[in-house]
């Protein structure tokens, strides 16, 4: 028998999934799937399963895509219930990975169920892109599926990602793009010596401390109307033996720019380095891009997305591209429409992780409205 979304989002909690391991939920998923008409091809690489689900073989194609993996528990004494024993207590279904974002995995399957039970006969196809790779690294994950895709010319014309972007209720917030990433590693070169000699050596700190309060103050953009300006922070400082009375030779700086469609990455590496010149920071930088931002105007997949809102709960959306990264950002490489649609965030990564109980059953309705605007 087919499993209610509640029911089959405590079975997805009750495994273990802890990045990059499926634990067998992919297989469970495919269970419920196979009923419906899908077809299945797993991609596994380095340690990593990837599912590519479909049904259907016409366009136009609309993916569902979400992982399987979560992020590690921490402190089990502080966790109220076993983070990996689904329990429900004031009406709200508790566990890691309940908000992210097994509840959406489940309710992707019931309301594609629902859909289909209305819509046998539907145009187009529908597929789902599983991943356990999405809390890792995310190498040999969705970009894994988005490889062997491209090869075969099968992209998809809408994406449906179920991140957890809802704020105080389900559908009050949807993600219509996502700001990029770029962080680097600056590496100070100065000279180690005695603190009571400092004419005798060059501090690793005073040389960078400039540099790095100019780039704090610095307005990088303004932003746009869809994306917040610019925010550059630096995450770690690193320098010095541990002993009080030596010059630092040498300074390491971790610092992350999300960034806009307002700037470049070039732009902003060659503003930074200006900046690191003018100061006369002896150093070397390793940049890597992380994520560039990306966009989903107003058009059909948003504006189906809106509607199902709207008639599932009765509010209007805002749609936001703050937080941070997700697998929309490879999504969004191969296909023009990728909405973030998903239940409310409130506890995601932390001890007693939950999901309401109204979510999981607004949530598939919502998807089910999406396909019937894309659809049917």
């Amino acid at each position: 028998m087919p499993l209610s979304t509640l029911e089959l989002a405590q079975a997805l909690i009750a495994r273990p999934s802890v990045t990059p391991d499926d634990a067998g939920c992919q297989d469970l998923l495919k269970e419920q799937l196979a009923p419906l008409g899908f077809r299945f091809e797993t991609i596994a690489r380095n340690g990593v399963t990837n599912l590519w689900a479909r049904r259907g073989d016409s366009g136009p194609l609309v993916c569902f895509a979400g992982h399987t993996d979560v992020v590690p528990t921490g402190p089990l004494d502080k966790w109220t219930s076993d983070p990996f024993v689904p329990t429900i207590r004031d009406g709200k279904l508790y566990g890691r990975g309940a908000a992210d974002m097994k509840g959406s995995l489940a309710a992707f399957v019931t309301g594609i169920a629902a859909f289909l039970a209305a819509h046998p006969n539907h145009k187009g196809s529908i597929s789902l892109l599983l991943t356990s790779d999405e809390e890792g690294p995310a190498k040999d994950g969705t970009l894994a599926v988005i490889e062997k895709l491209v090869a075969r010319n099968e992209i998809p014309d809408y994406c449906i990602v179920g991140e957890p972007t809802s704020v105080s209720r389900v559908g009050d917030m949807v993600k219509n793009g996502r700001r990029g990433s770029l962080s680097a590693k600056l590496t100070v070169h100065g000279v180690q010596g005695h603190v009571a000699y400092p004419d005798q050596g060059v501090n690793a700190v005073h040389v960078v401390s400039p540099a790095i309060a100019e780039m704090a103050a610095t307005v990088w953009d303004h932003g746009n109307d869809f994306f917040p300006p610019t925010t550059w922070q630096v995450s770690n400082f690193k320098a010095g033996t541990g002993a009080t009375n030596v010059i630092p030779g040498e300074a390491e700086v971790l610092f992350n720019f999300r960034f806009s469609t307002a700037s470049t990455p070039e732009g902003l590496q060659q503003r930074v380095e200006k900046i690191l010149q003018q100061k006369g920071v002896e150093c070397d930088v390793k940049w890597e891009l992380g994520a560039k931002p990306y966009l989903t105007d107003a058009g059909t997949l948003v504006d189906a997305v809106v509607e199902a809102i709207r008639q599932v709960d009765g509010i209007q959306p805002e749609l936001s591209t703050t937080g941070g990264t997700s697998d929309g950002r490879f999504l969004a490489e191969i296909c023009p429409h990728v909405i973030e649609l998903g239940p409310t965030n409130a506890t995601i990564h932390k001890v007693n992780e939950y999901v309401p109980l109204t979510d999981l059953e607004r949530l598939p309705q919502m998807y089910r409205v999406v396909l019937e605007r894309l659809l049917a």
